[in-house]
């Protein structure tokens, strides 16, 4: 065996004497915790979701003094280098745990020196070749009963695995010696090595049980209809038995059956592919299902197809429905629940309202009252374009909410296009001429050569808001959270391959001979090679839920290089417009903080991407501390020996995965 560093072991699960238990010179030693010392014992801090920590010695007055603790870099996890390291990590007791590397490896770290402790690594073969959902993930989950601890996580391949905290090896008891095939017991059957099925989320782990979501292939054209269904199931977090399964699809007879003109017999995905909250105290589990098949093709879902896009509550125990909200009716627009909703308790007219507030691709914030879903402010329904493609179902309206107002761009007109220079409005505006556009929720439309190309959209297709969500202040009610400006083309054409998907009709993102009219080619969505919206490409909005209203907003990355040195440009003052990107925020006492999602060339001629600080209260940023790459995945905070850290994971283009650790100096 291979010595890692000086207390490093790999724990392969193959070795007879590592299943047995370490020694104890190869565990970690039990920590006494300092005075002060903080933990985040959960991928967004805790099961409400909010990212949030009030430590305060990091503050503006000292972030630019930032320097860099440690840094952990992926590279030998896994058979080939991850450049989009996504996950947050925990830290315990002042041990950072972590996925890592293309293989989804377990890492154990020293939380003040980043040193390697264990090691943990599954190897599942071809089952992780032919897996839908690859790399290191989003994380892993912890859960104690204040006597035993364990940390659990989702392999590539699709298997719940649990851990010894000390040592890293499997715990025995827990499924087949510390295993459980999540291919099994899901009321389908399911080829256990190329099932179309894994998670990129982390467990959510409440009281006693361990909840599990589902995603499968990306992409807006699926293979079959009648694909894997993503089932949400609850197990018991101590022996691994499976405890109930919600049926986000549902069988005959189920609630929600009857929203399905045909049924549902050959309907598949219908995942919950995204992290969940929880409220104990409720005991509630609150699930974000995405789109049944398929993301942008529903003629084989006719009706509003319940759970589609629907926040659904389920009890923790039995996983009975308690209530549900369906943000979108059979949707068109992959606008799937894409992020845990945020869990705050709320003074409205008088009282304190126990509030969900969930960010979403379409740039709205639902607000719901989370006990029973009833919108807190009014969310009525509007009347939506319907589309042309022949056989589809279209629903006549859409939910849109009255409060808080969306926070990023919705639908494609005039007003919204890149406006730098007299010249570049009336290219922008020639171009849009090939296509259909209108307000949000207007459909795809049938390509014609000698009419338009399809219909244009604001937010693309992955958002608005994705993965990351938002972050909160429990304390002042504020919510924040990222978002991005950038338009798509939607464009539905007749299937000519039947071997890549039994969809009559399919979408298409590019042509082989992509037409061109003009001076404009079927989906560039840039003009002279500048973004077809104007900025700001990013943002950060707070936006106040005592109120529902927006507090502030700002653009967050600072301007590429490719606008900033564009020729079209030169002479005009442009201001920072942010950039396009999917990041998540962190909030503290004073400071929202948040990485840059892009690259850019600092004045003294490196190439990097600042992780930024913001005023909580007003939006203005107070420093920025350089980074080799971009933020990939959603940033940390705790205090151990009376220093606090942010740690967070960077990566892209040719720059590897890396967990960065910031603190002030000593």
């Amino acid at each position: 065996m291979a010595r890692l560093t000086r207390r490093a072991i790999l724990s392969l699960p193959l070795i007879p004497w590592l299943l047995a238990g370490l020694p104890a010179w190869a565990q970690i030693s039990p920590r006494k915790r300092a005075p002060g010392d903080t933990d985040w014992p959960s991928y967004a801090h805790d099961l409400a979701n909010t990212r949030y920590s009030p430590l305060d010695q990091i503050k503006a007055a000292n972030f630019n003094d930032l320097e860099l603790a440690w840094h952990f870099k992926t590279d030998s996890l896994g058979t080939r280098p991850e450049y989009q390291f996504e996950g947050t990590p925990l830290i315990i007791n002042g041990v950072i745990y972590a996925t890592a590397g293309s293989r989804r490896d377990i890492v154990a770290l020293d939380g003040a020196t980043g040193e390697l402790l264990w090691i943990h690594r599954e190897d599942e073969g071809l089952r992780a070749i032919k897996a839908p959902r690859k790399l290191s993930g989003r994380g892993l989950s912890y859960w104690t009963d204040g006597k035993e601890e364990r940390l659990l996580y989702v392999t590539i391949g699709y298997q719940m695995v649990a851990l010894d905290l000390r040592t890293g090896a499997r715990i025995a008891s827990f499924g087949e010696n510390g295993i459980v095939d999540l291919r099994k017991e899901d009321d389908q059957e399911i080829d256990l090595e190329s099932g179309d099925i894994g998670l990129h989320a982390t467990p959510c782990v409440v009281k006693d049980t361990v909840v599990i979501g589902a995603a499968h292939t990306a992409g807006n054209v699926p293979k079959t209809r009648d694909n894997v269904r993503g089932y949400v199931r609850g197990y018991d977090v101590r022996t691994g038995k499976r405890k109930w399964i919600f049926h986000t699809i549902p069988l005959k007879g189920e609630f929600g059956y009857d929203s399905w003109i045909d049924g549902t017999d050959k309907i598949g995905n219908g995942g919950v592919w995204a992290q969940m909250s929880a409220d104990p105290d409720l005991n509630l589990v609150y699930l974000g299902v995405e789109l049944p098949t398929g993301d942008v093709g529903g003629q084989y879902r006719r009706g509003n197809g319940l759970f589609g896009e629907s926040i659904v509550a389920v009890d923790i125990d039995t996983g009975k429905r308690k209530w549900h909200y369906q943000t979108v009716h059979h949707g068109l627009w992959d606008y799937d629940i894409c992020c845990a909703p945020i869990l705050l308790d709320v003074p409205i007219g008088g009282k304190i309202v126990k509030l969900l507030a969930q960010p979403s691709k379409q740039s709205f914030l639902y607000v719901l009252d989370r006990a029973t879903g009833k919108p807190v402010w009014a969310i009525p329904e509007r009347k939506v374009p319907k589309g042309d493609v022949a056989g589809e179902w279209y629903s006549p309206t859409q939910p849109m909410p009255s409060k808080p107002p969306a926070y990023d761009v919705q639908g494609i007109s005039p007003d919204v296009l890149i406006d730098f220079t007299p010249e570049l409005s009336a290219q922008a505006l020639e171009h849009i001429r090939n296509y259909r556009i209108g307000p949000l929720f207007t459909p795809a439309s049938m390509y014609d050569p000698n009419g338009t190309w399809g219909t244009l959209t604001a937010p693309n297709l992955t958002g608005g808001t994705n993965w990351p969500g938002g972050s909160a202040d429990p304390e002042t009610s504020m919510v924040y959270v990222c978002s991005k400006t950038q338009a798509d083309v939607m464009t539905e054409v007749p299937n000519a391959d039947l071997s890549v998907s039994d969809f009559a009709i399919v979408n298409v993102r590019g042509m082989a001979n992509a037409p061109k009219r003009g001076a404009v080619t079927y989906g560039n969505l840039t003009v002279e090679g500048l973004p077809l919206l104007k900025p700001p490409y990013g943002r950060i909005t707070a936006i106040d839920l005592k109120k529902g209203n927006i507090a502030w907003q700002v653009p967050h990355g600072e301007t590429p290089d490719e606008i900033r040195n564009h020729p079209k440009l030169k002479g005009l003052t442009i201001p920072k417009t942010g950039r396009v990107g999917v990041v998540g925020p962190l909030t503290t006492k004073t400071l929202v903080i948040c990485g840059e999602p892009g690259l850019f060339t600092l004045p003294d001629g490196r190439k990097g991407a600042m992780l930024c600080a913001y005023d909580k209260e007003t939006g203005e940023q107070r420093g920025a501390v350089y980074m080799p790459a971009p933020q990939t995945g959603s940033p940390m905070t705790y205090m151990l020996n009376g220093r606090q850290y942010i740690v967070l994971a960077v990566g892209g283009g040719n720059y590897s995965g890396e967990l960065l650790a910031f603190r002030l100096p000593a």
